[in-house]
């Protein structure tokens, strides 16, 4: 039994319309791709971890679609809600249609053999910045933004992001205290490349987290590897497209 990630999926076979094709060649026939690497290396026993943006959908009935693709492949998979995950409801409401090879993180763990399982979407930081590490593209499809929205945005940013500090210490409070393996799931990166310590990342060391994995960062430069190991904690940038559409195995 292996466990393996793989983040931000952007399914759209509930939404056509809303394709990753916008972003790059490299993402023409993804889903296919990822597909075929995931049932070639994956088995039915083993874990699979994705930390977010599931599905371009925006409702539930859209995005059972591309949950229905990912239950059929094979494996346990875990999820959280990504920034772009706007179909992603109550606990409740999910727990009702959620297909049976899925499990979701929200204010909750997820135990699975002797790994315990926790985490949050976590959202922009201030304290670090990724622009440098990214071969910036322009969405056609985004609003061009004026001053007065983007200081809107950075205090509205600050307080999502202190709420979503106190989700992740709500979600690790859950984990189990004999297990073996201690992973966090954040979609948004916990920490800047340069490791050095973060709101997210203190949290995660007073946890005893052994890996947190992470997506949300796109079209990096070639030849970049950021992030790795510090105090303790090993830290994994898992988004599809920077892993080629291959899981990475993580165990």
């Amino acid at each position: 039994m292996s466990v393996w990630a793989i983040s931000d999926p952007h399914l759209s076979f509930g939404v056509p319309d809303k394709n990753m094709g916008a972003f790059g060649s490299e993402w023409t026939g993804y889903a296919e791709k990822m597909a075929a690497n995931w049932k070639k290396n994956i088995s039915q026993e083993d874990l699979v971890l994705i930390p977010g943006d599931i599905s371009w959908a925006m409702n539930i009935e859209e995005a059972l679609i591309d949950l229905n693709w990912i239950d059929a492949l094979p494996g346990t998979k875990v999820i959280i809600k990504g920034n772009h995950d706007y179909w992603w409801s109550s606990a409740g409401k999910l727990s009702k249609v959620m297909p049976p090879s899925i499990r979701f993180i929200q204010n909750n763990a997820f135990n699975w053999n002797d790994i315990t399982i926790g985490g949050a979407r976590l959202w922009d930081s201030p304290e670090y910045s990724f622009e440098k590490l990214i071969d910036f593209r322009e969405n056609p499809k985004a609003k061009p933004k004026v001053p007065k929205d983007l200081e809107k945005e950075k205090k509205d940013s600050e307080k999502v992001f202190v709420r979503e500090l106190e989700r992740l210490k709500s979600s690790l409070d859950q984990l189990n205290p004999k297990a073996r393996l201690r992973i966090a799931l954040t979609h948004y990166p916990p920490i800047g490349a340069d490791l050095k310590p973060s709101r997210a990342s203190e949290i995660l060391e007073s946890y005893r987290i052994n890996i947190c994995i992470f997506g949300h960062l796109h079209s990096l430069k070639k030849g970049i590897s950021p992030f790795g190991e510090a105090r303790g904690v090993r830290y994994l940038l898992t988004s599809c497209d920077y892993l080629n559409f291959m899981p990475l195995k993580i165990l």
